[in-house]
C-alpha cells in the first residue's frame, strides 16, 4: 500500500488569493485563503502558511523542511490532513483522482437531491445588485455621516427624544396599542424595509470606507422568511479585530441611530400621518436591534460584534464543540481530548455559553417550527414543522447520541448503570401520578358587595366615614334642589286649594266647583308623594352589614355628585369568593370541593378556600377587568372588541374563601387547586394525541 506521506501534493488553485490576518491571541501570525469564485475565506495559522510556501512536495519533505527551517515541528499526517481540508473545500486543482470521487459522490443524482432542497429550503440567498460604484459615491458625498462628531450629535439628540417620550409615556403606550390595525402592520411593514435597508447599507459603507469590496447586496431567506443581506465576507482580510467590529455593529448604530431621531422627532410632532411613521421607524428600530440583532446567540450582529470584540472566530462552532466534550467527560467518563486548549475560566465560560445558545436556540427553533405551521395550509404547515424540529433540534441530538452509543464500551461499568438508573428514576417520575396541582388566575372579591351610586345628581350633605356600618346606616345623605322646590310648591298649592275647598263648603251652590277642586287637591297630593319618595332615595342606607370603602377624600358638603359616579363601596367581610378561569384542557380534572390556595398578588400567605362552581361551556365574558390584558391584568382578551371576551378557550370557577385576604379589598391572584392526580407523563401523552386528533382533518 502507497504512504500517502510519500505522494506529491496536488497543486492548489491559481484563482485563490491569500491575505495576512490579525495575531491570534496566543501570539501567532494567521492568514486568510480567499476563495475568489464563491467567495469564501478560511483563516489558517503558522504551520499550514508554511505548507503553503512549500506545496508541491511529499508532505514527509514537507514537515522535514519545516522542522528543519522553523520552530515548528510538525508531522508528516498534519500535512496531510492539511491537505485534506483544501481538497474538502475544493481549494485544489482537481486532478484524476479527485475527479472520480466527485464521480461517484454524484453517482445516482442526476437531479437535485432532498438534501438539496431541504437547505436551500432552510436558506438560501439572492443577489439583487452589485453595489460597489454606487458605495464609493455615497460614501464620497455623505462621509461625513461617519464621523465621530456626527455619532455624538446623533446620541444626544437620541437621549432628549428618549426624556421627551418619557414624559408622554401615556401617549407613547396608548398610540402604540392603537397602531395594532391593518393600517397599522402596513406601516410597520414599510418602516421595517426602510430601517432594514439603512442597516444594511450602514455594513455596506463602513466597509467600503474601510477600503473592502462589498461582492453583492441581496435577499436571504431563512425559512421562507425574507432578510436582506451584505456580502462583507472580505472583512477576514483586515488585519485588526476593530476593524471587523466596526463593520459588524454599522447596521445595529445606523438602526438604533434611525429609531433614536425618529423618537425624538414622535416627541416634537403634533398627531398625524407624520408622527405615526415616526413611530413605526422608532418601535420596530428599538425592538428589532435590541431584541434580535444584538442577540450572540444566533449569526446575527450580536454574534459577529461578541466574535470581534473577544477577536474569538467561529465563536459557536468552538464553543459548542467545548461543550460537548465536557458532556461526555463527565456523564460518560469518555476520556476524549479537548478540542482546543484554554485556560480553566475560558474553558468554563465558553461552555456556559454553549448550553445558553443551545437552549436559547431550542426555544427561538420551536417558535419559527409553530410560525411556520400556521402560515401554511394544514397538510404543508404539519410537513414543514416536522422538517424544522428534524433538522434544528432532533438532528444534533441524534448525533451526538449516536457517538454516544459508539463509545459505550469505553463507559466503565458503574458509570453506565448510573445513568441507567437515574434515565430510570426520571421516566419513574415522569410515569407516576403525583401531579396535581392546576394553577389559575383569579379576583377575590366579597361574595356580597354593592357599589353605591346617586340615583340622580345632586348636591352632598354628608356621606358616612370610612370604616364599619350596619344594615340601616346612612351612608349618604343627598339633596337636589329642584326636587325639593318641587315638594314646596306642591305643598304650597295643596295649602291654597284646601283653603278654597273651606270657603265652597259654606256655598251650597258650588259642589260641580268642589269636585274640581277635590281633583286638584288629588293631583297635587301624588305629586307631593313622588317628589317626598324622590327626596327619600337620596338617603342612601346600608343595605347589609359591612365596610364601606372607596370615599373621595376630596368631596364636601354641597359639592354636586353625578349619578354616574360612584359614592363609595360596601363589601360585608364575613364571607369572600374568588373568580378563577381554568383552561379547557384542565378543566376535566376539576371536581367541586376540591381544596384552593388563593395567593393575593404581592402576599406570600395564602388563604385557604374550595371549589364551589364551574362552568359548562366557555366564557364569552371576563367577570372582573382587573384580570383584562388590556387593564394589565394576565389574561388577554380581544382587542376588536369593547367587551372583555378573552381570546383563548376559559372556562368560569367559582371558589368560596374561608377568610377575607389581607387588606379585605378585591385582589388579584393567583389559584393553586389541588385537582384530580395525573403524571406528567399521561399528561403530555394526553396532549399530544389531542393536537393530532384535533389537526388530523385535513
Amino acid at each position: 500500500m502507497i504512504d500517502p506521506t510519500e505522494l506529491p501534493l496536488p497543486p492548489l488553485r491559481e484563482d485563490l488569493r491569500l491575505s495576512e490576518a490579525a495575531i491570534t491571541d496566543s501570539g501567532e501570525p494567521s492568514w486568510v485563503i480567499e476563495d475568489t469564485v464563491i467567495n469564501r475565506y478560511y483563516q489558517i495559522g503558522w504551520l499550514e502558511f508554511e505548507c503553503l510556501l512549500r506545496w508541491g512536495q511529499t508532505p514527509k519533505q514537507i514537515s522535514t523542511q519545516i522542522a528543519e527551517q522553523t520552530a515548528l515541528q510538525p508531522d508528516a499526517e498534519q500535512v496531510v490532513e492539511f491537505s485534506q481540508f483544501l481538497e474538502q473545500n475544493q481549494l485544489l486543482r482537481p486532478n484524476m483522482q479527485a475527479t472520480d470521487r466527485l464521480s461517484q459522490r454524484s453517482e445516482g443524482n442526476s437531479g437535485l437531491s432532498w438534501k438539496w432542497w431541504l437547505h436551500h429550503y432552510l436558506f438560501f440567498r439572492i443577489p439583487l445588485l452589485r453595489p460597489q460604484q454606487h458605495l464609493r459615491a455615497i460614501n464620497h458625498a455623505f462621509g461625513w455621516l461617519l464621523n465621530r462628531k456626527t455619532g455624538l450629535v446623533i446620541l444626544m439628540l437620541s437621549l432628549m427624544g428618549i426624556v421627551m417620550v418619557m414624559h408622554q409615556w401615556d401617549t407613547f403606550t396608548h398610540d402604540v396599542v392603537e397602531s395594532f390595525s391593518m393600517e397599522g402592520l402596513l406601516g410597520f411593514a414599510m418602516a421595517l424595509i426602510v430601517g432594514k435597508t439603512l442597516h444594511e447599507l450602514g455594513h455596506a459603507l463602513v466597509a467600503t470606507r474601510l477600503g473592502l469590496r462589498v461582492a453583492h447586496m441581496g435577499v436571504a431567506f431563512v425559512v421562507l422568511w425574507p432578510m436582506l443581506y451584505t456580502d462583507t465576507g472580505e472583512s477576514w482580510r483586515l488585519p485588526r479585530s476593530s476593524q471587523r467590529l466596526a463593520i459588524a455593529s454599522a447596521g445595529i448604530i445606523t438602526e438604533l441611530s434611525l429609531a433614536g431621531l425618529a423618537t425624538l422627532g414622535w416627541a416634537l410632532c403634533d398627531p398625524g400621518p407624520l408622527r405615526n411613521a415616526l413611530l413605526y421607524l422608532a418601535t420596530t428600530g428599538w425592538i428589532l436591534s435590541l431584541a434580535l440583532n444584538a442577540s450572540p446567540f444566533m449569526r446575527f450582529d450580536g454574534y459577529f460584534i461578541l466574535s470581534d470584540i473577544l477577536d474569538f472566530p467561529n465563536l459557536h462552532e468552538r464553543s459548542s464543540a467545548q461543550a460537548r466534550i465536557f458532556l461526555r467527560r463527565s456523564l460518560l467518563g469518555l476520556d476524549e481530548p479537548w478540542p482546543e486548549v484554554f485556560s480553566a475560566g475560558k474553558r468554563r465560560a465558553l461552555i456556559v455559553f454553549a448550553f445558553i445558545t443551545w437552549m436559547y436556540r431550542l426555544i427561538l427553533f420551536l417558535g419559527i417550527a409553530v410560525a411556520v405551521y400556521l402560515l401554511f395550509f394544514k397538510l404543508l404547515g404539519i410537513f414543514l414543522f416536522i422538517v424544522e424540529l428534524s433538522w434544528f433540534i432532533f438532528m444534533p441530538i441524534w448525533r451526538e447520541l449516536k457517538h454516544w452509543w459508539q463509545n459505550r464500551s469505553e463507559v466503565r461499568r458503574g458509570r453506565r448503570y448510573g445513568l441507567v438508573t437515574i434515565l430510570a428514576a426520571a421516566i419513574l417520575l415522569l410515569a407516576l401520578p403525583w401531579h396535581s396541582q392546576i394553577h389559575i388566575h383569579g379576583v377575590a372579591r366579597a361574595e356580597q358587595q354593592v357599589q353605591v351610586f346617586s340615583p340622580y345628581p345632586a348636591h352632598i350633605q354628608r356621606i358616612h366615614p370610612e370604616g364599619k356600618v350596619s344594615a340601616g346606616d346612612k351612608l349618604a345623605i343627598l339633596d337636589q334642589p329642584d326636587i325639593a322646590s318641587k315638594l314646596r310648591q306642591s305643598e304650597t298649592s295643596m295649602r291654597n286649594i284646601e283653603s278654597q275647598l273651606t270657603g265652597l263648603q259654606a256655598d251650597s251652590s258650588g259642589l260641580g266647583l268642589q269636585a274640581a277642586t277635590r281633583q286638584r287637591l288629588w293631583v297635587e297630593l301624588e305629586q307631593a308623594r313622588s317628589a317626598q319618595s324622590e327626596i327619600d332615595r337620596l338617603v342612601l342606607k346600608a343595605p347589609f352589614d359591612g365596610q364601606w370603602l372607596d370615599i373621595n377624600p376630596d368631596w364636601k358638603a354641597g359639592q354636586w355628585i353625578s349619578n354616574k359616579e360612584p359614592i363609595g363601596v360596601l363589601i360585608a367581610t364575613d364571607r369572600w369568593q374568588a373568580d378563577g378561569y381554568v383552561q379547557q384542557d384542565e378543566v376535566h380534572r376539576l371536581s367541586i370541593g376540591d381544596p384552593v390556595r388563593f395567593y393575593a398578588k404581592g402576599q406570600p400567605t395564602p388563604v385557604p378556600g374550595k371549589v364551589i362552581a364551574i362552568g359548562s361551556t366557555r366564557s364569552s365574558q371576563l367577570a372582573n377587568p382587573m384580570l383584562a390584558s388590556r387593564f394589565g391584568g394576565p389574561l388577554p382578551t380581544r382587542q376588536d372588541s369593547n367587551d372583555l371576551a378573552p381570546t383563548e378557550s376559559l372556562f368560569h370557577v367559582l371558589i368560596q374563601l374561608d377568610k377575607a385576604p389581607l387588606g379585605q379589598h378585591e385582589t388579584l391572584g393567583d389559584i393553586q387547586v389541588e385537582g384530580a392526580r395525573r403524571s406528567l407523563l399521561a399528561e403530555g401523552i394526553t396532549h399530544l394525541f389531542a393536537v393530532l386528533l384535533r389537526e388530523s382533518g385535513f
